[in-house]
């Protein structure tokens, strides 16, 4: 019964984000509270010293300065302890070179969590996969603390972290805009202009061919969306 209540308790889109203290490599954090008026991707890897977290944590701290413009701040967790975090953290910038990156240093904070309390709190324990370890989890939480985008992967899968920035900016790009985003979109494709409600509200529009909008059918119309009106829109100068 225990496991079938704990199952209902996570966290969904469109939720508030749920709370907690915490200490990480950056001093103690009050999650989310504490990112008001910030996006935030809280993500957990399932241990350190390992090659796909390694590889995973250099290539989110190579981006970090990415993600700031767009008012979105990391932050990453595992079940090992804040010692452990340290090592590994120091060793990546003192000793690995991958992909042309080196010397990298992990600046946004990385929760303890040996406990696993926040772990399960936000569903990061996945028993199909281990009883011990993280599976990769990606929260995608906006500025008001509310759950955008949850994405899990398998211990054996390392993300594209090319696809969480775009996921970002599209959703920001869609709240900005009131519009939403086609497969693939990317900063200066078409965008979707909402349904219009009914058929007969849609078909009326149609007809009178609104000059920025191209409509296919009355349940699928795109307008354009320029490139630098959107970036200028999201990212910070």
């Amino acid at each position: 019964m225990e496991t079938t209540n704990q199952a209902l308790s996570l966290p969904r889109i469109g939720e508030k984000a749920p709370s907690f203290k915490a200490v990480t490599t950056q001093g103690e954090i009050n999650f989310p509270e504490q990112y008001a008026g910030s996006w935030v991707i809280l993500f957990s890897h399932p241990a350190d010293f390992t090659p796909v977290c390694t590889s995973e944590f250099m290539t989110f701290a190579s981006m970090e300065d990415q993600f700031a413009k767009a008012n979105c701040k990391l932050v990453g967790l595992s079940v090992d302890g804040l010692y452990s975090h340290i090592a590994w953290l120091r060793t990546i910038k003192e000793k690995i070179e991958y992909k042309g990156m080196k010397n990298i240093e992990v600046k946004f904070p990385l929760i303890e969590d040996i406990t696993m309390e926040v772990a399960n709190k936000y569903g990061m324990m996945q028993p199909g996969e281990s009883n011990t370890k993280a599976v990769r989890a990606v929260f995608i939480i906006d500025s008001k603390g509310i759950i955008r985008a949850i994405i899990y992967y398998p211990l054996s899968l390392g993300r594209n972290f090319d696809e969480l920035y775009r996921a970002l900016i599209a959703m920001q790009t869609a709240d900005a805009f009131s519009i939403a985003t086609p497969a693939d979109w990317r900063p200066g494709d078409e965008v979707i202009v909402p349904t219009a409600g009914s058929c007969g509200v849609a078909k009326e529009r149609m007809e009178k061919k609104q000059e920025d909008v191209h409509c296919y059918d009355w349940f699928f119309c795109t307008k354009k969306l320029d490139k630098e009106k959107v970036l200028s829109t999201i990212l910070k100068k």
